[in-house]
């Protein structure tokens, strides 16, 4: 629990101005950026605190977005991610604009309807040193990249790999009508499978069990 500062009292919570929203310690905000056309800023709030004055601080721990990150976007990197990073601050409570939810990232794979209020993380970034944990994350395709919950992806139904549709030469509304699918290298081998007939679970744009690591 963090230590109050002297002159200070700990609030257990903070109603967002002009809303019935509470905010509490561990909850994530949207915080006003001061540039109105950016994004708002994404963070977790570690403690909340009032001065004599009743102004009100919190402290935070400020998620990325993966533009804002020393590598910039890559192609995996899905539309709502974000990165928990090192770089805590105080910031006067009434920047917060709203709540939103940090799902973890196989959570967020398994929501049937993502709002906008919905992100994902599943790493945690070193903003001094532009480093990652966890380092090493499973691969998928041809392409040997990390799983994007935004594309969609079919699935071997041989190896249970997946791949892009583009890294296939086929589009994705060409992937859509697919029955069943068997990779290249499946396809080459004597060995004659049963079909699967749960084809239509093998078009999907979730994951099942990670298959490789990336090295």
């Amino acid at each position: 629990m963090a230590k109050t500062r002297p002159g200070k009292r700990d609030l257990e919570f903070y109603t967002i101005r002009g809303t019935n929203k509470v905010v509490r310690a561990g909850d994530s905000v949207l915080m006003r950026s001061s540039e109105n056309e950016k994004n708002p800023y994404v963070a977790r709030v570690e403690n909340i605190e009032a001065d004599v004055k009743g102004n009100v601080k919190v402290k935070v721990r400020w998620y990325y977005r993966p533009e804002e990150s020393m590598g910039g976007r890559r192609q995996f990197h899905g539309i709502k991610e974000l990165f928990l990073s090192d770089h805590f601050d105080i910031q006067s409570a009434h920047t917060i604009e709203d709540k939103c939810i940090v799902h973890s990232f196989k959570n967020y794979t398994k929501l049937e309807d993502v709002g906008p209020e919905d992100y994902f993380c599943r790493f945690e970034y070193k903003a001094a040193t532009g480093g990652f944990t966890p380092d090493r994350v499973a691969v998928y395709c041809k392409c040997e990249m990390p799983y994007n919950p935004d594309d969609l992806m079919v699935q071997c139904e041989a190896c249970k790999d997946w791949y892009h549709p583009t890294c296939l030469n086929m589009t994705t509304e060409q992937a859509k009508q697919l029955d069943s699918f068997t990779c290249s290298d499946c396809s080459s081998e004597d060995v004659k499978r049963p079909p699967n007939r749960n084809s239509a679970s093998s078009l999907v744009n979730g994951k099942g069990e990670h298959k490789r690591q990336k090295r």
